[in-house]
């Protein structure tokens, strides 16, 4: 079995991603709150929609870390899975009616085109590497 997995270059985790998160959220509300104290209510305001904003980014960052494509080759099987954002899609094909076709408005992308199927993969792979990869699964397909 020859495996290809391409996922996002992610420098945080989603754990590391909270531990910062909740680093920010203490240090933003112990500022926010001192301000507070002193008599200063405004600032605890602002407090609250900063950290409102870096929430809603933070969760979209969180929700597509761990993205990726994945295809198996076993024997004559083609298995795509491809997880984004929440949603997995899983793809089987015979690999011997399978081919390789490359848009040419597209050329950071590769199509696995299978019984009127069209997979787009790529989008996790550096430009410069994606010749060698096409050129690996062309040599595993049928």
């Amino acid at each position: 079995m020859k495996t290809w997995r391409m996922q996002r270059n992610c420098a945080l985790t989603p754990k590391q991603l909270f531990q910062f998160y909740a680093v920010l959220v203490f240090f933003s509300l112990l500022v926010g709150i001192g301000f507070l104290i002193v008599g200063i209510w405004m600032i605890i305001i602002f407090t609250c929609i900063e950290l409102c904003a870096l929430t809603l980014g933070f969760l979209i960052y969180a929700r597509h870390a761990l993205d990726f494509e994945e295809i198996q080759i076993d024997g004559t099987v083609l298995k795509i899975t491809k997880f984004i954002g929440s949603k997995t899609k899983e793809y089987k094909f015979n690999s011997r009616w399978t081919q390789i076709l490359l848009p040419r408005d597209r050329p950071k992308i590769f199509v696995l085109s299978s019984e009127k199927e069209n997979i787009e993969l790529g989008q996790f792979v550096r430009q410069d590497q994606l010749p060698q990869l096409i050129s690996e699964i062309k040599a595993c397909l049928g």
